[in-house]
C-alpha cells in the first residue's frame, strides 16, 4: 500500500523518515511519536529499494519489537515485515551466535543462563574457592563480572588492570580476578552464554574474523537503533564495527552496479533527557558524542535549518503545563542535547499541586484519598492511575493505604512468570535435553523430582568435573574413568537418570517443542508430583505448569504460521531465555491502580501520575550527593517521571519518614525548586495556613533556610507566590510544621505548644481541639474518655480517618 508520509507526519518526523542518505541522529522527546517514526522509516526504506533481510532493526525489549513489526506489517504486509532482522540486541546477536558458533568455540546447541543461573555458578565457584560468602558475595561479585564484560574487560585484561585490581582490594574481595577467570571458563565448557556474553562474543566474532564482519556488514545495508541514549560500550561498538568501511573481502563486490560502501547507513533515535540506565551501563555519551563519532554524517535540524540533528519536539502525550514543567526542569542539566518540547494538545491543563504531608503514612493517605476523589468525580478507570516511587521500599505504604480502602493494585515488575521455581524446573530439564553441558540446568534437577541423589553425590560429581577439566554430564556418562566414588545403589540412580535424560535427547530430534515438552513434563514425573500437592501453592504450580505448556504449543503455531515447519526445544529454549519481566507480564481484565518504581515507569503512560517521596537524600538519592553526572541522571529520571502523565501530575513529600527502623526528618528535594514555580500550586497556595507559625527555627533547620508563611503572597521554600494562582479552589492537602523532637503532650490548652514528655493532662484536652500528630497529621478530637494510663481520645484525622488513641503513648500537640 502507498503511504503519504506528508499527511500522515508532522514535519520533523517526515524529515526524520525520508532521509536514508546516511548516518542521522533523532532526538526524540517524550510522547513525540519516537515509534511512529521508525515504523514508518523502516517502511519508507522498503519503498525505496531495500529488502527486509537488508534491515536490522535493534531494541531494548521483545514488546517494543513486536509491537514495531505489528505496524509495518500493516502498512507493508505481514509477507514482507516477516523477513525483517528486528528484535532486542540480544535476540538478535544470539541468533548471529547461533549461526557462526564454531568461530568462537562454542556448538550451535549453547544454552543461555539467565541471572539467576549465573549467580548459582559465580556461588559455587566461591564456595570452590573456598572464599569466605560474606565477604565475596555471589550478587556483588556477579554485578562485577558483568560490568567489566559490558566494558569489554575480558579476564586478561581485567587481572592485568592495577586499578580495578586496588578497587577490587579495597573492597576486600582480591580474588575477583581468579573468580572471573574461573567463571569465564566453566561457561565455555559447559557450552553456555549468559546475557552478557550474547553482546561480548558478537564483538570478539566481529572482532576476530573480518570474514564474518563483512558478510553482517553486506547483509545489513541499513541499521536503525531505538532508545540510544540507553546502549553501553559493548553494544555501540558492535553498532560501530558494522558501520565500519568494508574490508578487504568485499572492496570488488557490488549490487546491480551500486559500490555497498555507499549503501551502508545508520539511524539512530533516543533521547538524551530519558537516559536513567547508568546503573545498568548505559553510557549517556553514546547519544551526546554520536555527530563527533560519525563524522561523514549528514544530520539536519529541521527548526532552524542548521545541519545538526533531527529533533522531535512535538509531544503527543502530555498538556502543556505538564510538559513546560518538564522542560524547567531539565533546562538545569549542563550535559544535553538542548531541545525544546512542545505539547501538541490545546488543553493547557491544570498546574501541578504539590502536596505536603506530615509523615511517610499521611502521605499514602493523601495520595489514595486523591485518586478516590478523581475516581468518584471523573470519568477515570483504576488504571489511569500511576504511583511512582523512587526505591522499592516505598510501596508499602501506599499499599496499606489501598488495601485499607479495598481499592485494587498491582505492583509493577513483580516476580515474573518465568522465573517462578515449578517454571524454572522444567525449563531446567528443556536446557539439559538441548545442552547435557549445562552446568546449572544439571545441577537443579538430577534430584527433581527426589530420586535419591542426595548432597553429598552431587558434590563428588562436581570435584570430579572440576580436577578432570571435564562437564559434569561426562562424568556421568562415564563415572569409573572419572574416579567417581559412590555406591551401587547410587551408581544405579545415576544411571537411571542419565539415561531418561539420554531418551529425551534422541526424542529431541524427531519431535516439536511441543510434543517433546509435554513429554518430558509427564516421564519425568514433575506433573505426577505436582498433582498429588492438593494445598493452593499445589493447586497454583498446576495452573503455571499447564499454562506453560499453553505457551509451548502457541510458540509452535506461530513459528509454524510464520513459515518456519520445524520448530525445536533449543528455538523455544532462546525465544524463554530472553524474555524480561516486562515482556512476559500479562494483562488482565481487572482495573488496577499501578505502583512502581520511576526506571520500570521509562516507556508508559497514564492518565494520572502521582510521583511521592520528593525528599532530600531520597529524591535524589542520597548516594549522589557527590557526584554531578549522577545527580544530573536523578534529574533525568525525574523527568522521566513526570513526562508518564497525560492529564494530571501530583507530586508529593513528607517532612518525616520511617527509613531504617527510625523517624528521620526531611526537607523537599532541590528538584522541586528547579521546576518553574507558575507550573506548581504549592501546599500554601491551596489555602492551608501553617499549623505552627512559632515554629519557624525548626521550619528552617528541616527546610535548609526556607520559611513558609501562613499567607499564598509571601515566601515559599519556592520563591514567592504567583498571584495568578490565588483563584485555585482550596485542595484539603495539610501542611504541618515539624518540630525536631516530638514528645508526649505534658499540658492541654488552647494555643500552640511544643511537645515534651511528662503524663498527659486528660482533664485539659476536650472535644472539639484540633492536634497535630506526629504521623496522622492534623486530627480533631471527637471523644475523650478514660483516666490515667488508660485514658484514650478518638480522633478524626483529615487524611487518616478516624482512629482512637491511648494517651500516654501518644506522640501529638494541640494547635488550638
Amino acid at each position: 500500500m502507498n503511504i503519504n508520509y506528508k499527511e500522515e507526519l508532522n514535519e520533523s518526523q517526515y524529515e526524520a523518515v525520508t532521509y536514508i542518505d546516511g548516518p542521522s541522529l533523532v532526538i526524540a522527546g517524550a510522547g513525540s511519536g519516537k515509534t511512529r517514526v521508525l515504523t514508518y522509516k523502516i517502511a519508507y526504506l522498503l519503498e525505496n529499494g531495500y529488502n527486509p533481510w537488508n534491515i536490522l532493526a535493534l531494541t531494548f525489549t521483545n514488546k517494543a519489537a513486536r509491537e514495531m513489526k505489528e505496524r509495518i506489517a500493516c502498512q507493508v504486509g505481514m509477507d514482507r515485515a516477516r523477513y525483517l532482522w528486528m528484535g532486542t540486541f540480544h535476540s538478535i546477536f544470539s541468533r548471529i551466535l547461533r549461526s557462526e558458533a564454531q568461530y568462537i568455540g562454542f556448538t550451535s546447541q549453547f544454552t543461555i543462563y539467565d541471572t539467576t543461573d549465573s549467580k548459582n555458578l559465580v556461588h559455587s565457584i566461591i564456595k570452590e574457592m573456598k572464599l569466605d560468602e560474606k565477604i565475596y558475595k555471589p550478587g556483588m561479585v556477579q554485578a562485577r563480572i558483568s560490568n567489566a564484560k559490558n566494558h569489554l574487560l575480558f579476564p586478561t585484561k581485567y587481572a592485568a588492570d592495577k586499578e580495578v585490581y586496588e578497587r577490587d582490594r579495597a573492597a576486600r574481595m582480591p580474588m575477583i580476578r581468579e573468580i572471573y577467570a574461573h567463571y569465564w571458563e566453566r561457561c565455555r565448557l559447559a557450552n553456555v552464554m549468559d546475557f552478557d556474553d550474547l553482546l561480548v562474543y558478537t564483538y570478539i566474532l566481529f572482532r576476530d574474523y573480518p570474514e564474518v564482519l563483512a558478510h553482517y556488514q553486506e547483509q545489513f545495508r541499513y541499521v536503525l537503533v531505538d532508545e540510544y541514549q540507553d546502549t553501553n560500550k559493548v553494544q555501540d561498538e558492535i553498532v560501530c564495527q558494522l558501520m565500519k568501511n568494508l574490508n578487504e573481502y568485499n572492496k570488488d563486490k557490488s549490487e546491480n552496479g551500486v559500490n555497498l560502501q555507499l549503501q551502508r547507513r545508520i539511524c539512530v533515535v533516543g533521547d538524551d533527557a530519558q537516559s536513567i540506565y547508568s546503573f545498568r551501563g548505559a553510557d549517556i555519551d553514546n547519544i551526546l558524542s554520536f555527530t563527533k563519532k560519525y563524522s561523514d554524517a549528514k544530520v539536519f535540524d529541521w527548526t532552524s535549518g542548521k545541519e545538526r540533528e533531527f529533533k522531535l519536539e512535538k509531544n503527543y502525550r502530555s498538556r502543556k503545563t505538564i510538559v513546560d514543567a518538564a522542560n524547567s526542569l531539565i533546562e538545569k542539566n549542563e550535559k544535553q542535547i538542548r531541545k525544546k518540547v512542545i505539547s501538541a494538545k490545546e488543553d493547557k491543563g491544570e498546574p501541578i499541586d504539590v502536596f505536603e504531608a506530615y509523615s511517610d503514612v499521611e502521605e499514602g493517605e493523601i495520595i489514595v484519598n486523591k485518586i478516590t476523589e478523581l475516581y468518584r468525580q471523573n470519568d477515570y478507570k483504576y488504571n489511569d492511575f500511576a504511583i511512582l516511587y523512587r526505591t522499592n521500599a516505598q510501596s508499602r505504604i501506599f499499599e496499606e493505604a489501598l488495601r485499607k480502602r479495598g481499592m485494587p493494585y498491582k505492583i509493577y515488575g513483580g516476580l515474573s512468570f518465568y522465573q517462578r521455581k515449578e517454571i524454572k524446573d522444567v525449563i531446567s530439564y528443556f536446557r539439559l535435553v538441548v545442552n547435557p553441558d549445562d552446568e546449572e540446568a544439571f545441577k537443579r534437577i538430577i534430584n527433581y523430582p527426589a530420586r535419591g541423589i542426595g548432597k553429598t553425590t552431587i558434590d563428588k560429581i562436581i570435584d570430579a568435573s572440576s580436577n578432570a577439566g571435564v562437564s559434569l554430564w561426562t562424568v556421568l556418562c562415564d563415572p569409573l574413568c572419572y574416579g567417581l566414588d559412590v555406591n551401587k545403589g547410587t551408581h544405579s540412580k545415576l544411571q537411571g537418570f542419565r539415561e531418561q535424560i539420554e531418551s529425551f535427547i534422541a526424542d529431541c530430534a524427531n519431535k516439536n517443542a511441543y510434543e517433546i515438552g509435554i513429554d518430558i513434563i509427564r516421564r519425568s514425573g514433575i506433573m505426577n508430583e505436582v498433582h498429588q500437592d492438593n494445598s493452593p501453592e499445589g493447586l497454583s504450580r498446576k495452573e503455571n505448569i499447564e499454562e506453560f505448556v499453553n505457551g509451548i504449543n502457541a510458540f509452535c503455531m506461530s513459528k509454524q504460521e510464520e513459515g518456519k515447519t520445524d520448530v525445536f526445544l533449543v528455538d523455544f529454549l532462546s525465544e524463554v531465555a530472553l524474555y524480561t519481566d516486562q515482556d512476559s507480564e500479562k494483562s488482565d481484565d481487572e482495573e488496577k491502580i499501578t505502583l512502581m518504581t520511576i526506571h520500570s515507569a521509562k516507556g508508559l503512560e497514564f492518565k494520572n501520575v502521582f510521583v511521592v517521596g520528593l525528599e532530600e537524600n531520597l529524591f535524589p538519592s542520597i548516594m549522589v550527593a557527590d557526584s554531578q553526572c549522577a545527580l544530573e541522571e536523578e534529574r533525568r529520571l525525574f523527568y522521566v517521571a513526570i513526562t508518564r502523565a497525560e492529564e494530571h501530575c501530583f507530586l508529593s513529600y513528607a517532612k518525616t519518614r520511617y527509613r531504617y527502623g527510625k523517624m528521620e526528618f526531611g526537607s523537599p528535594s532541590r528538584f522541586l525548586h528547579d521546576i518553574d514555580k507558575k507550573y506548581l500550586c504549592l501546599p500554601n497556595q491551596m489555602g492551608i495556613r501553617s499549623v505552627d507559625e512559632g515554629a519557624g527555627r525548626f521550619r528552617r533547620e528541616i527546610e535548609g533556610g526556607f520559611t513558609r508563611s501562613a499567607s499564598p503572597s509571601r515566601t515559599t521554600p519556592f520563591g514567592s507566590a504567583s498571584s495568578e494562582r490565588k483563584e485555585r479552589p482550596k485542595a484539603q492537602i495539610i501542611a504541618p510544621s515539624v518540630p525536631r523532637n516530638l514528645k508526649k503532650v505534658s499540658t492541654v490548652s488552647g494555643g500552640s505548644q511544643a511537645m515534651s514528655s511528662g503524663p498527659v493532662s486528660v482533664a485539659g484536652l476536650q472535644a472539639g481541639q484540633r492536634i497535630e500528630h506526629e504521623r496522622f497529621g492534623l486530627g480533631e478530637v471527637m471523644k475523650v474518655e478514660g483516666t490515667g494510663d488508660n485514658a484514650k481520645a478518638t480522633i478524626h484525622f483529615k487524611n487518616a480517618g478516624e482512629k482512637q488513641l491511648l494517651l500516654r503513648f501518644a506522640r501529638f500537640k494541640v494547635i488550638e
